[in-house]
């Protein structure tokens, strides 16, 4: 790839050949440290909004200023080592995440230039007319930097290109896509499959399902997970991805790291019992990936999500589960239907009325009183189980 062109000064572009003085490093850190990377991501942002390809972008504004200021940060490191590492994750998941989005690599290109620029602006705009000869002298970091992210950017955008060209023509995709149509296969057909794959027919799979715009968050993962070593296959139906795995992760790996980021993510998570119980548990993860409100992160696990899988399910078949209490809440006052939910939401995580009222800075008594007074109301007691898991499920 051709180096930058370093197009903000005159002075810059002359001073390639400068090097950093040994006494320039305490002003130079003190510079960088005043760089407002918030800053830098809105003017990048603002730039690239007129870039063709970008305008408007393939992608969710959320992960384009995500990764514009992850980038940013990732470029000021890179500027006070003196230049790049090698396997920059940022770098990786932008070259990825943009191939994925069918992003045209020359408006990439042009976007992660501007880079430089922002970067150079960004500099003189902290700096005062005596550091003028320091920045002069480091013209030639801020050129490496940039450029040695601009090619990890594009070398990991290169790869993933064509690994969604060998991905459309694959055998292994027309296998995997096997394993989930009717009729299911199974015995001899199953095992076959599964030698065709490389993958065992008994093993645990753990798996994970992206809807939508959630996709691209998978997508980085199974790459990342590869590159860690891991064996990772992906199917996509409809508005959905399944990736699965029956990869080992020891603990501390660079693997045990990408999956437990993989939980940050907005995922349905499964686990099936071997290869045969695979599309069932993978349909159980695509159920779970469909409770996320719009607002919420994380993974969404059995564990986390039963009580709403249950609720959306009962009110499909027409039967609310907590109609009836309700309407019992309504006839409270405002404050004081406020108050009892207060109570008794925090009765329900904790078990413990000692500890909810310890959380909502109130006496014991006044939280026992809270839970009578609901029972009293709604006829539903949270201090029974049975009722309080019809409250838990009626309020998830």
């Amino acid at each position: 790839m051709a180096p930058i062109s370093p197009d903000p000064t005159s002075a810059a572009a002359l001073s390639l050949s400068a090097a950093p003085n040994p006494d320039d490093e305490p002003r130079w850190l003190a510079l960088l440290d005043s760089l407002d990377v918030d800053k830098l991501t809105g003017i990048f942002l603002s730039l690239i909004s007129n870039v063709p390809g970008y305008d408007p972008a393939p992608l969710p504004n959320s992960e384009i200023v995500r990764s514009a200021k992850l980038s940013f940060e990732a470029l000021v490191d890179g500027l006070r080592a003196g230049g790049m590492g090698e396997g920059v994750t940022i770098a990786h998941h932008v070259g990825v995440s943009r191939a994925r989005a069918d992003i045209p690599l020359t408006a990439l290109m042009t976007a992660i230039r501007h880079d430089f620029s922002v970067l150079w602006e960004g500099l003189i705009e902290v700096s005062d007319k005596s550091d003028a000869e320091l920045l002069v002298r480091h013209t030639g970091i801020v050129l490496r930097t940039v450029d040695q992210y601009v090619s990890q950017t594009q070398q990991a955008y290169v790869a993933e290109r064509r690994r969604m060209d060998d991905e459309a023509s694959s055998v292994r995709q027309g296998l995997v896509a096997a394993l989930f149509q009717e009729p299911r296969p199974t015995g001899m057909r199953l095992g076959a499959i599964a030698a065709e794959l490389g993958i065992p027919v008994d093993a645990g799979y753990s798996i994970a399902v992206a809807l939508g715009d959630d996709i691209a968050a998978l997508r980085v993962f199974v790459s990342e997970s590869e590159r860690a070593g891991a064996v990772v296959h992906t199917h996509h139906s409809g508005d959905a991805l399944t990736a699965f795995t029956h990869s080992s992760a020891s603990e501390g790996s660079r693997l045990a790291e990408i999956r437990e980021q993989l939980l940050e993510e907005r995922v349905g998570i499964a686990r099936a019992d071997g290869l045969a119980d695979l599309p069932r548990s993978a349909e159980a993860a695509r159920s779970l990936a469909r409770l996320f409100g719009p607002e919420e992160q994380g993974a969404m696990t059995w564990t986390r999500g039963w009580a709403r899988f249950a609720n959306r399910r009962l009110l499909a078949e027409g039967m609310p589960v907590i109609a009836d209490v309700q309407t019992a809440l309504e006839r409270c006052g405002q404050a004081e239907r406020a108050r009892l939910e207060e109570a008794v939401r925090s009765y329900l995580r904790t078990g413990s009325v000692s500890e909810s009222a310890a959380l909502l800075f109130c006496h014991r008594n006044t939280i026992a009183n809270r839970l009578r007074r609901f029972a009293e109301l709604t006829g539903v007691d949270p201090l029974v189980p049975e009722d309080a898991a019809r409250i838990v499920v009626g309020w998830a």
